[in-house]
């Protein structure tokens, strides 16, 4: 496998329907809005969801979620201590940061893509704090439009505890957006690629987990079908610099809607411009 040797730069088109596609903990998990009222999925909800498809192709990955994960480990220091070499340096008093963060990366394909901040307390030995720079960045998702929110009143009909009448009915509130569209962006650094040893091919698994972003990502909030990638745009610069500069060519792809109340992707214009030299690979999502 060879370390990616141009720069690659990315956009997403996806939708969604009477979702929650990424609820705010400050504000009663209501979707994210930014001040102007669009939606918003932070990149670290992007890269969660893009290490559960890695995961569900067999990649190793580090950082997993407790409710799936693939192994025994309940914890990030146990899984780094299950690999012997790792290990050896958490034990050592002079273990090398580099040789970790060189270990870590080679194990742990979400290591070498989005980096990682190991921060482990002694054990013997000298502990360790190395922070890996990964080469793939992403930038929050934001909805074309303004997003209009549903709530509604849920309740409990059971008991929670036996022995007791059933009392009156737990209320809560679910929270959804009708329907939005959202795009977000990103690209593969080849400096940052050198250093982690990302490949070629773990590009091709990057594209391939984002073409099917949601399978397998069903909950209440998010129904099966609710939340859809439509469009990825693949653009692979000639050099590893690039041919142009990230901002550049994320203007490329523009996203409007036809209509005051957009309730489909056929209400909204989507056009894409072309760079001399720079060619894309457009691809419908799975």
């Amino acid at each position: 496998m060879t370390v990616l040797d141009h720069k690659i730069d990315f956009a997403v088109v996806l939708s969604v329907k009477n979702a929650n596609p990424n609820g705010d903990p400050l504000n009663g998990n209501r979707p994210r809005q930014n001040y102007d009222g669009h939606g918003e999925i932070s990149d670290v909800a992007l890269k969660r969801k893009i290490r559960n498809r890695l995961q569900d192709m067999g990649e190793s990955i580090f950082v997993q979620s407790n409710d799936r994960k693939s192994d025994e480990f309940g914890s990030l220091r146990e899984r780094a201590d299950a690999n012997p070499e790792l290990s050896a340096i958490l034990k050592s008093k002079a273990g090398s940061s580099d040789d970790f963060a060189r270990i870590a990366c080679l194990e742990w394909i979400d290591v070498r893509s989005f980096g990682q901040v190991f921060a482990f307390k002694a054990d013997k030995g000298a502990g360790v704090s190395v922070g890996v720079r990964g080469p793939v960045s992403i930038h929050t998702a934001t909805s074309v439009t303004p997003i209009d929110i549903t709530s509604m009143q849920i309740t409990k009909s059971v008991n929670s505890e036996p022995g007791k009448d059933r009392g009156s009915d737990t209320m809560g509130m679910k929270h959804r957006v009708d329907f939005g569209v959202y795009t977000f962006y990103g690209s593969i650094n080849t400096q940052l690629a050198e250093k982690t040893g990302f490949t070629n091919e773990d590009a091709e698994k990057i594209k391939q987990a984002l073409l099917s972003l949601f399978e397998n990502d069903v909950s209440s909030a998010r129904p099966d079908g609710s939340m859809e990638i439509h469009k990825v745009y693949w653009w692979e610069h000639n050099s590893k610099l690039g041919q142009y500069s990230s901002a550049k060519v994320h203007r490329l792809l523009t996203v409007n809607s036809k209509i005051d109340e957009p309730r489909g992707l056929d209400d909204y214009d989507i056009t894409l411009d072309e760079l001399e030299g720079l060619k894309v690979e457009v691809i419908d999502g799975l």
